[in-house]
């Protein structure tokens, strides 16, 4: 790919040797869900760590959740402020506690949640105007899915930049979607191609996300307003880098007009772990590790807010079982069914030794670089796949929702490092027990389906899965290579911070000549 970022960076020093710069606040607000804060609180790390003051906004209960680990990053002259915020839970009619997505008690109230987040824009106004003079943001990076920060950042006339959690292969199937309506008077399970897009892949609807394929309590302001915001930032800032999407990075950067930076995975020029909670099983699953042999373990997780009913977990649960593979399953949720059944069932009595369930947060980053751990069972969610990639596993994909098809898509028919479990249609959240009727089998997965795409991944004597193991290994060394000092990541993290920097001098003219003006009058 003929890469004018990556060109241009060639010619720019690191920024550790740039003292201009070194005085550059950023304020950073992620949105209220682990999938989205984390990889902001990475990017405030790698910030940090360049000399820019960084400017944490949190609510408070997540603040107190994350402070400990940022207070490590503070050593060595690195800057990072922690401004715990009031989310209003209350008001918008959720319990008191429920800061974050993954606090809800179920998933119907994520439309509940939207209310919060439009609500959140006049603590947050609170917030920055509290903030002294001299620490006046240079930019704002901010999730796209809190559309109210840009008429806040154009009231307070900061810069701002979004960050999205997907990557720029999704990225650009849903802009070329937007474009050309492809989607529209399509059969749910018709196969299209997205006009513009640089692969032979198809997409059917039913594989999309909500925007352009609604489920039954859509929140249609709040996805217009979202993009409404998004095509007036001034630049977007991805999880991801550039080796691993050439054609998609370069065609997504033209629709953005340049204005497009790639930075990760954050995920590896940081400690990841520590930022997920805690979980006392932590230490536990790392020593289970230890006793595999190499490769051999299947590492089943599908993240923090997909939910399965007591039938699906059923059917993941005996897929692993039945594989006769050493696997660690993550049991997230709240589900009491699911307990009852592996109590009842006396599944986890049964697979002692071979298998290890835990519960709450998992050490993910940590187990999958573990030299044990062979294949990945995962939902896709961005940061999931790109964590797989880089440690070089493998992966067995069961995609669920939102841009989860699209990474699926990315992974198993672009890159060939993944193999599908047998989902084909999205279920949004909140209705894990709802589908539409007439298309119900194309919902299903079965124990089969995950069995036999664990066995292809994971048979060492198959030619699929040795290539597969190839392919994934190959992006893991690219991937590491691109954070390193003088790769494509490190080089558009320098870029991006130039950029805002020569934003904050153009802003300080302005002012200057204005104030000239002034008392020239």
């Amino acid at each position: 790919m003929a890469n004018h970022n990556s060109e241009l960076s060639d010619q720019v020093p690191d920024l550790d040797q740039d003292q201009d710069q070194q005085q550059l606040h950023i304020v950073m607000i992620p949105l209220m869900a682990p999938g989205h804060i984390i990889p902001i609180v990475h990017m405030a790390k790698v910030l940090a760590r360049r000399g820019l003051s960084i400017t944490l906004v949190l609510p408070p209960l997540t603040a107190a959740r994350f402070r400990p680990a940022l207070e490590t990053s503070n050593n060595d002259k690195k800057m990072i402020r922690v401004l715990p915020v009031p989310f209003p839970a209350e008001a918008a009619g959720l319990p008191p506690d429920c800061e974050t997505v993954d606090r809800l008690p179920s998933n119907s109230l994520v439309r509940t949640f939207y209310i919060a987040i439009r609500r959140f824009q006049q603590p947050v106004e609170a917030a920055l105007r509290s903030l002294p003079a001299a620490a006046a943001p240079a930019a704002v990076i901010c999730d796209k899915h809190l559309p109210w920060t840009a008429a806040t950042c154009a009231e307070f006339q900061i810069p701002r930049i979004i960050f999205d959690g997907m990557g720029c292969f999704a990225q650009l199937v849903i802009n070329l979607l937007y474009e050309s309506r492809a989607y529209e008077n399509r059969p749910l399970m018709e196969p299209f191609p997205v006009p513009g897009l640089p692969d032979p892949v198809k997409f059917c609807r039913a594989q999309l996300p909500g925007m352009f394929n609604p489920g039954s309590f859509e929140a249609y302001d709040f996805r217009a307003e979202v993009r409404a915001a998004e095509l007036q930032a001034y630049g977007v800032v991805i999880n991801t880098f550039e080796e691993l999407e050439t054609s998609h990075v370069a065609e997504y950067r033209r629709l953005r007009a340049g204005k497009v930076w790639c930075v990760g995975p954050l995920s590896l020029a940081v400690s990841d772990d520590a930022e997920r909670g805690e979980n006392p099983d932590a230490e536990k699953c790392l020593k289970w590790l230890d006793g595999k042999n190499p490769g051999s373990v299947v590492y089943a997780c599908l993240g923090s807010l997909s939910r399965l009913p007591l039938e699906k977990f059923v059917e993941l649960a005996l897929g692993l079982e039945t594989s006769n593979r050493p696997f660690i399953l993550a049991v997230r949720g709240v589900d009491t069914s699911i307990d009852d059944w592996i109590r009842d069932d006396g599944f986890e009595d049964r697979v002692c030794g071979t298998g290890l369930l835990v519960r709450g947060w998992a050490p993910q980053v940590a187990i999958l670089s573990h030299g044990a751990v062979g294949g990945f069972l995962t939902h896709c969610g961005w940061n999931s796949t790109l964590e797989g990639i880089s440690a070089g596993v493998p992966m067995m994909t069961w995609p669920m929702f939102a841009d989860q098809f699209l990474n699926e898509k990315l992974a198993v028919e672009i890159l060939g490092v993944g193999v599908g479990v047998g989902a084909r249609g999205v279920v949004h959240l909140g209705e894990e027990d709802k589908v539409v009727e007439e298309y119900e089998e194309c919902y299903k997965v079965t124990r089969d389906g995950i069995r036999e795409a664990i066995e292809r991944v994971m048979k060492e004597d198959e030619e699929e899965g040795m290539e597969m193991r190839k392919r994934v290994r190959r992006l893991a060394e690219l991937a590491k290579k691109s954070v390193d000092r003088g790769g494509s990541s490190c080089r558009n993290l320098t870029l991006l911070i130039r950029e805002i920097g020569r934003m904050n001098k153009n802003k300080e003219k302005g002012n200057n000549n204005n104030n000239n003006n002034n008392n020239n009058n």
